[in-house]
């Protein structure tokens, strides 16, 4: 097993997908993609990623209700949420309340995701 760390991004945007992986992985970490929510929780039981970044929305299942199902599965999971879109308050309060690490905005920079990943992963 490799002692790399592993972030899982989720995101239904195959080309962000692929290029936020290659942006991940050229920092040196693992990489596991899903495009939906409802693989986001497979692959996280499989996994256990370091972080997981998920798009909010998605189909499926969207960001928020896969996170709360894989902080079932996982209280101490590190999850950031990504949108390009305002939240539902009220699933966003309650993501909070289980550790939300944060919620990051679309378009995002590469500084800001190897902040996010370096601080969390």
């Amino acid at each position: 097993m490799s002692s790399k760390k592993t972030v899982l991004l989720v995101d239904d945007d195959i080309d962000l997908l692929e290029n936020t992986a290659y942006m991940i992985k050229s920092l040196g970490y693992d990489v596991v993609t899903a495009e939906n929510g409802q693989k986001a929780v497979f692959k996280y039981k499989d996994i256990h990623p370091n972080l997981t970044i998920m798009d909010v929305k998605m189909p499926k299942m969207d960001g928020f209700d896969a996170f709360f199902k894989i902080k079932e599965f996982d209280s101490e999971a590190k999850v950031v949420l990504i949108t390009a879109f305002a939240v539902d308050e009220k699933k966003h309060l309650r993501a909070k309340s289980m550790s939300l690490i944060s919620t990051m905005a679309k378009p995002y920079s590469f500084e800001q995701l190897e902040e996010i990943v370096t601080q969390n992963a």
